[in-house]
């Protein structure tokens, strides 16, 4: 929904599971439309799409994609973003570090994030750039900016070479955001920046761009510049003790375009006593991956995942998760969220400048403890773009 000129807000409908398209379709067509009754029964209400490779592959086939266009127009909705991150199965499994793979060192993410950009100029307004937000180049256990980044940056700068033809073809913009995470290779936005300055946005990479498409420097430039930049994940930041206004103020004044901020809340455990972390093991599910930044002092430890947190148990003076949790609980039992990271980001966007699209995303909706979750997900869906909205007011 647009809630201010140029400003689109929705929500991630990787909440609801669903890997092949007829499950995706169903979930729209029910969640979807009965979310939209909730926050914008009279104005047309924007979708943030999660779609699997196997669904993609079903929605890119011509008959499929013109059945949906056709609901699109029908119920008053229009796609605008897609969540390009999990590949393959996201819900009802051990998902973990395996999320991430295909990453952007092999072929197949470069195949599927091309068929999504393909996806989105069928089915985007006329008026609007897309975006589809994407793994942050790979896991760190599979190598770190030196080692991995000119490999993710070749498979990047192909990528941009079929959103440049795609524009060229259709008319239609589409910008891929790459997605700072706790435990990848661009981790934090401080990361997102060195990689882009260093392997993205180089003499040498422009070169590489300019020869790949035909394009003389500066156009080749500009192109990589308006195709490529940053989804801003705000639990993964608010989890790594950055500051909402130095991790936009960072990358912008790297000229990197943050093309979509996810609206998210990380969990905080501000006094990490022994009976805290022994309520934080109901938290320690077996589906996803809950990296966990520990401040003590001014330093900051970090550890994979929960389990190996809470079997350590070190020292610190606040502990931050990445899980997350309903932006309009702030506290959950004896924990908070990361609304403090978040409300100031909001505020920030609200005054312009900052980014086009949101996206609220609490996909871990299954897997929180009972008590956090005994609403109906439509309504606490609503909730959730209420809240943000009106923190946007």
């Amino acid at each position: 929904m647009i809630v201010a000129p140029g400003l689109h807000l929705t929500y991630c409908s990787n909440i609801h599971p669903g890997e092949t398209w007829d499950e995706v379709f169903h979930n729209v067509s029910t969640h979807g439309l009965a979310v939209k009754q909730k926050v914008a029964p009279h104005t047309p209400f924007g979708l943030g799409l999660r779609l699997s490779a196997q669904a993609a592959q079903r929605l890119a086939t011509p008959e499929v994609l013109e059945v949906f266009r056709d609901f699109l127009r029908r119920h008053d909705l229009y796609l605008f973003t897609i969540n390009g991150f999990p590949y393959g199965a996201f819900h009802g499994t051990a998902v973990k570090e395996r999320v991430y793979r295909p990453d952007w060192l092999e072929d197949e993410r470069l195949t599927y994030t091309d068929e999504l950009a393909h996806i989105m100029a069928e089915l985007l307004p006329d008026d609007l750039v897309g975006s589809v937000s994407t793994v942050p180049g790979c896991f760190k256990a599979r190598g770190d900016l030196g080692t991995a980044g000119p490999r993710i940056a070749d498979q990047l700068r192909r990528h941009a070479a079929s959103l440049w033809r795609l524009r060229e073809s259709t008319g239609r913009t589409v910008a891929l955001a790459l997605e700072p995470e706790p435990e990848c290779v661009m981790e934090t936005t401080s990361d997102a920046v060195t990689f882009f300055e260093r392997h993205l946005f180089s003499a040498g990479s422009i070169a590489s761009f300019a020869s790949l498409t035909g394009l003389p420097p500066a156009a080749a430039e500009e192109t990589l510049r308006r195709h490529l930049g940053v989804c801003l994940d705000a639990c993964h930041a608010a989890v790594e003790f950055e500051e909402p206004a130095d991790a936009v103020s960072r990358l912008q004044a790297s000229g990197i375009a943050i093309h979509k901020i996810q609206v998210s809340a990380g969990l905080r455990i501000p006094r990490p006593d022994a009976d805290a972390l022994a309520a934080l093991r109901r938290f320690a599910e077996g589906v996803y991956l809950h990296q966990v930044v520990i401040r003590d002092g001014d330093r900051l430890r970090r550890y994979l995942d929960l389990p190996a947190a809470l079997a350590e148990a070190p020292p610190g003076d606040e502990w931050r998760v990445h899980f997350h949790v309903p932006l309009f609980r702030e506290h959950l039992g004896p924990f908070q969220n990361t609304q403090s990271f978040l409300a100031p980001l909001l505020a920030q966007v609200s005054r312009g400048g900052v980014t086009p699209h949101l996206e609220v995303e609490t996909y871990t909706w299954d897997v929180l403890p009972e008590e956090h979750r005994r609403e109906p997900v439509d309504e606490a869906i609503a909730r959730e773009l209420t809240w943000a909205r009106d923190h946007l007011a």
